[in-house]
């Protein structure tokens, strides 16, 4: 069987087991989280987690783009780095990769075939799980002497939650995933704050008031130093361009650092990363910050795929993500109308990322992802007639981009923005175009 075969059946076997990433929001929210499985698993598999120092992330926004930012400046500093994240844009293996470069297919293969008898012997555990078990065993495998893990769902029974780290990092806290995790801030803040772990430091984005709250009471009670980024951290943006941003970090002695990751909220992120990797111990010098961030990749936040005429890829999902997308629109595009290819799982706030768009929005083009949460693009027409957006339903995405780029014109803006899954899809679309063209 050739590799890509296996690889294949590698994912079928995968996607066998549950995974709660593909159910709509009914479901999921009679789902059994919890961490026995999980433990059990990696018992079995000799706790591999144990192996390196870890930094953990969670948070409704922003712990990707943090946490890519705190490998990418582990790796420059000469650590063999492992991150983990999900979910994927394009391909599954891009979740677990070591210094920025995705496990090979033929690397999963064998690691899925070498896991099969301890998954065996452990029922009801989730596609989460075991890909987290996967990603935790190849980075000890692969002697990696750092790893950035990022939380799935939640925090508190998060499948990623058996790791014990050198700091936990909380980034900016919202609304999402409600099912699961609760309707107010403070539940919602109580799952995350489930990764704070007695005596190691915690470092937190800015928070509403609520959220913090939450974080600064299980701190306390978990004897785990607290900082908080605005306040025990501050930090100022600089210029700003196409070309990234540059800030400063206050402190006993301030530092100004660049980021190609555009947008006012990835200024926080970044002075988040910079606090907890100075809070983890790693003997990190001011240089390789400066190389790190000044590397780092995470596409689709914001990603300007082409300046001119503008287009561009967005993960925005949330009320939150879309507020910080227009307000992004503001700032690098400002007065261009834009037209939004707009497709977005069934249980997200469409109308919510509508209310805060519309004053940027001239068109949008309603289709659909692949995805099997996907909302219906005809439902995505009903939200959006009633605001008088002229609006009309394309279909494949890839057909809706074109119909995009043809009436933004010169000077429109393209944004391609609705989840994830929809994101990578596009930026994929967008590839093939550039390469069909010759570009």
């Amino acid at each position: 069987m050739d590799t890509e075969a296996a690889y294949n059946q590698a994912l079928d076997y995968l996607y066998s087991y549950v995974d709660y990433s593909l159910k709509k929001s009914s479901e999921l929210a009679k789902a059994r989280f919890e961490l026995g499985r999980m433990r059990a698993l990696m018992d079995l598999l000799g706790n591999p987690q144990e192996a390196y120092p870890i930094i953990h992330v969670a948070g409704t926004k922003g712990k990707g783009s943090t946490s890519a930012m705190m490998a990418a400046v582990l790796t420059k500093a000469g650590y063999r780095t492992g991150l983990y994240t999900s979910p994927h844009l394009q391909d599954y293996t891009e979740r677990i990769q070591i210094d920025g470069q995705p496990i090979a297919h033929s690397g999963l293969v064998e690691l899925v075939e070498e896991i099969k008898p301890a998954v065996a012997k452990i029922p009801a555990l989730t596609t989460f799980e075991i890909t987290t078990a996967l990603g935790l065993l190849h980075f000890a495998r692969q002697n990696v002497n750092a790893a950035v893990i990022e939380v799935g769902l939640g925090g508190r029974l998060d499948a990623t939650n058996v790791v014990l780290p050198r700091v936990a990092v909380i980034t900016a806290l919202s609304y999402d995933h409600m099912a699961v995790l609760g309707n107010t801030l403070t539940l919602i803040a109580g799952e995350k704050a489930g990764i704070i772990k007695p005596g190691i430091p915690v470092i937190s984005s800015p928070q509403p008031e609520e959220a913090l709250a939450v974080l600064e009471k299980v701190s306390a009670e978990r004897n785990a130093p607290l900082t908080l980024v605005g306040r025990d951290v501050t930090f100022r943006p600089l210029e700003h361009s196409l070309d990234g941003q540059d800030f400063v970090i206050g402190g006993p002695k301030s530092v100004i650092l660049r980021i190609p990751l555009l947008g006012a909220h990835q200024v926080a992120n970044a002075a988040t990363a910079y606090a907890a990797l100075q809070a983890g111990g790693l003997n990190l010098t001011e240089q390789s910050i400066q190389k790190g961030f000044t590397n780092v990749r995470w596409p689709c936040r914001f990603d300007v795929v082409r300046r001119e005429p503008p287009v561009v890829l967005d993960s925005a999902h949330n009320i939150d993500s879309a507020r910080r997308l227009r307000e992004a629109l503001d700032d690098y595009f400002p007065g261009r109308p834009v037209v939004w290819v707009f497709s977005i799982l069934e249980d997200k706030d469409a109308q919510g990322m509508l209310v805060e768009l519309k004053p940027r929005i001239a068109q949008v083009i309603a289709t659909q992802t692949y995805h099997p949460r996907v909302l219906e693009a005809q439902k995505i027409i009903d939200l959006v007639q009633p605001t008088g957006i002229p609006v009309e339903v394309v279909r494949p995405a890839s057909a809706a981009l074109e119909r995009a780029i043809e009436l933004a014109g010169a000077r429109g803006v393209v944004l391609v923005a609705g989840s994830v899954a929809f994101a990578g899809e596009m930026k994929t679309a967008w590839e093939k175009r550039n390469t069909n063209n010759g570009q």
